[in-house]
This record gives C-alpha cells, structure tokens and sequence, in this order.
C-alpha cells in the first residue's frame, strides 16, 4: 500500500524531502543517472531551502528583526522563495533582478507582494547597475533592512549540507558515484559536496557551467578569463561567491545556451518532466558524463526548478527562433525574414467581416499590435493596427464595437515579392508601415522593423 501523504500545519513545513527520480529514456551511456525532484518544494525551486534558512538564522542572530525588510539580489528563483517565506513570517522584500529574466518569474514576485527592481544583466560585479551591487545600496538605505546577500551567506551552503545532501545520501542508499551541480551562488555545490566527500572521498563533483561563465576555464584550466553573456538563468558567474569552494570539483563542462535549452526540452519529450533553463545546463553536463564512462555508475543532479517560469521562453518555439536556438528551412529571399509564417499557420490574421469587437480580443489575447486582415479567398485585403482601432472606439465605442474589421483596416498596404531584396524594407518602414510578402500564389506573411533588427542580429551570431 502506498504511504499516506502527510498534513502539514504551513506550507513552510513543506519544504524538502523531495524525491528522487531515475531517468530512463535518455542515452546515459553505461551509467543511472538520477534527478532530484527540487521543483517539487513549495516554492518550485531547490532556493527554498535556503531562503528559509537564511531568514531563520537572521532571526536567531538579530539580524532581522519583527516587521523589517529583506532586500536581495537574485535571478529569480532566490527570490521568490524569499518572498513566500518572507509573506509566512510578516517580512517585506525588494528584490533586484537582472534584465534577462523571464517574465513569469517577475509576475509571480509581484503577484506574491516582493518589490521588483530590474538592473542590467549586460554588466560585471564592480559595475554601478550591477544588480548585487544595487541591491546592497538599496538595503544601505533602508532602516530595519537585511540585506540577505545569498553569494556571503553561510547559511546558504549550511541549507544544503544539513538539508539536501542527507536526503541525497539516504534516498541513494550511500551509493553515489558522481554529483553533477551549477553554481548561482556556490550554496549546493559546496553544501552536498562537502557532505557527499565527507562519507566517500571518491566522489566526484562535476561543475556544469554556461558558456561565458569564468568558473569552467578556473576548474578544468586554471585560467581567469573575462565574463561572457550568456541567456540561461541562475546559474554561471563573473565571479567567484565567497561560499563557493571550488576546490571540490573535479570538472567542470561548459555548455551552451542552445545545448542547454535544447536538453531541457528533451526532458519534458521523453521523460514528462518540465524543467527550467538551468536544469538544461546541469542534464547536459550530466549526460556528458555519463555517456564518457567506461564503467557503470551512478550519478545524481538536480531538477532546480520548474520549467512554468519559462514557457514564453525556451518552450516557445518562435522564442527559440527568434534567437537562433531553432533553425527553419530556408528559402533564401524574404521569406526567411518572416517571423510567423502564414502558410506554416503560424501567424494570427483577422477577416473582413469580423466584429472590431473580436479584433480587440485576439489582438490582446495574442499580444500582437497588428493583424492582417483576409479576404474570402485568402489575399490580404488590409491591415489594422491599434492605431486604427483607436481612432474608431473614440469616434463611436459603442456603434464601432459591433461593425466589421473591414471598416475600419488600413487598405493601403505595401506589397513585396518574395525575390525583393531586403534593401527595399526600408522606404516602407521609414514610412512607419509593415511589409506584405505576398505573389500571385500565396501571402506568406509581414515583415517588421523587429523582424528585420532579429534577421540582422542573427548574420553576427
């Protein structure tokens, strides 16, 4: 008989204890390799563990006292287990967040009370717009305030050494060949690599890191070199935390962003489980590994959080387009400018005698600024944008809500033939207009100015 799930009395009592998975519809070569499910903490994320630690032993020290403030510099996930602790103990929170996270984790901060400050993510520490950097200035300025600082923070690898590692060691049954982990902070690999080394000297610590990262050239070569940009999230340095201690790896795999997004996508295909961007990185590496063995072993990394954070990212396909990850066939004309191909279905598209009312809706539902409208036999009969749709709600909002689109649209409409050059974009798009690609067989879609900024930005790639 299966084991009653508990009754918890707080969600905070939720926290860890998290299973362990065996993956075994991926090529792991003569290994098992094993995931910790972390994404199944409260908060969806491994940084539950520490953002409750760390709250808890700034309490004990006076550090944080009754109603104060709780300021942090985090790629998200630090901070919204901040936030869901802070909300169960009556702290505020600022976090600061560098300008490359996604979207949904800024809502979820702001839709669970945190103070949201966003920062340059194109700048090393040093920088005034780095993002810890603001963040301690923030902190500085606020009476009552903690500066959390999860890269000094010894509670942050004690979390994991205490927390993560036993469970680790207990669920695997003392039997662990290889740990494969990344470094935001430094917590959990310095954590569980303690631990795990303390109970088997043999045991392997593997840094998976993303490229443009320092730490995988400091591991493998003992090289400083200058930080790189990369697009994964909460993982990979410009520096060095103070609580990582790198002398515990072993090796460190760089991995692309690309190879990254790509394993994590595989990860939901074949084994059902969705998975952040770093999850890409450390399977990458972990598969790596595995694959390079010439005797079996058994080998654990982590799912660290959960891939819901980013479905408008590396699980969008027109995301992963859009910047380079996914390649499409090519036709070598404009068409490859295309970002959403009609005749793929890709694109959304309104018809003549469609209600303006239920143009609005698609416009908003889709997030898009502009539609073609079609005619019964398919040709593109006009466009409407929200300046058209403006225009007609202030001159008659409620007479104008129920007539068709078609009274509304733009017929004016500038034309090119797939075999155009791409020079011949901007006369129309100085004029402030969209490019039709369209000939006497089909539409095959619009052309925007950021469609045409994306094209060019690809060539440098």
């Amino acid at each position: 008989m299966t084991p009653r799930a508990p009754v918890f009395g707080n969600i905070l009592e939720m926290i860890g204890n998290t299973p362990m998975l065996e993956l075994k519809r991926m090529d792991t070569g003569p290994c098992r390799l094993f995931v910790k499910m972390e994404s199944m903490n409260p908060g969806n994320s491994i940084k539950d563990r520490i953002a409750v630690r760390m709250i808890e032993a700034a309490e004990q020290d006076g550090r944080l006292k009754p109603g104060g403030h709780v300021v942090e510099a985090t790629a998200g996930n630090t901070g919204l287990a901040l936030a869901l602790v802070a909300a169960q103990k009556g702290y505020t929170l600022t976090v600061v967040v560098p300008d490359k996270m996604s979207d949904e984790k800024i809502s979820h901060l702001r839709a669970m009370g945190a103070e949201v400050v966003l920062t340059r993510s194109d700048v090393a520490k040093g920088h005034p717009e780095y993002y810890q950097d603001v963040a301690e200035r923030i902190a500085a300025g606020r009476p009552n305030t903690l500066f959390i600082n999860q890269f000094a923070n010894p509670a942050n690898a004690q979390a994991h050494e205490q927390t993560t590692a036993p469970e680790i060691w207990e669920q695997m049954d003392g039997k662990v060949d290889a740990l494969v982990a990344g470094v935001g902070s430094g917590g959990t690999i310095s954590g569980v690599g303690r631990y795990l080394r303390a109970r088997n000297p043999n045991v392997e610590i593997v840094l998976a890191d993303p490229a443009g990262s320092i730490l995988a050239p400091l591991v493998n070569e003992g090289r400083h070199v200058d930080p790189g940009s990369w697009l994964v999230e909460g993982i990979g340095e410009d520096f060095v935390p103070s609580i990582c201690d790198l002398k515990l790896v072993s090796k460190a795999y760089t991995v692309s962003d690309g190879d990254a997004f790509h394993t994590a996508r595989e990860l939901l295909r074949k084994e059902g489980v969705l998975a952040g961007s770093s999850v890409g990185t450390l399977l990458c590496a972990a598969l790596r590994y595995c694959r390079e063995q010439k005797s079996p072993k058994r080998v654990v990394t982590f799912i660290c959080d959960s891939g819901a954070k980013y479905l408008s990212k590396m699980f969008n396909d027109f995301w992963m387009v859009d910047n380079g990850f996914i390649d499409r066939p090519k036709t070598g004309d404009l068409r490859d400018l295309i970002a959403r191909r009609h005749l793929d279905r890709e694109d959304y598209t309104l018809t003549t005698e469609l209600p303006l009312q239920q143009a609005i809706k698609r416009m908003r539902l889709y997030n898009v600024s502009q539609m073609v409208v079609l005619g019964a036999g398919g040709s593109v009969e006009g466009i409407i944008d929200e300046s058209d749709v403006l225009l007609a709600m202030v001159d008659d909002p409620k007479g104008s809500a129920t007539r068709p689109v078609g009274d509304f649209m733009t017929r004016r409409i500038e034309t090119l033939r797939p075999a155009a050059k791409v020079a011949d974009l901007l006369p129309i798009f100085r004029a402030d207009r969209v490019a039709i690609v369209a000939d006497e067989k089909a539409f095959y879609g619009i052309i925007t100015k950021i469609d045409l900024i994306n094209y060019l930005r690809k060539q440098l790639l």
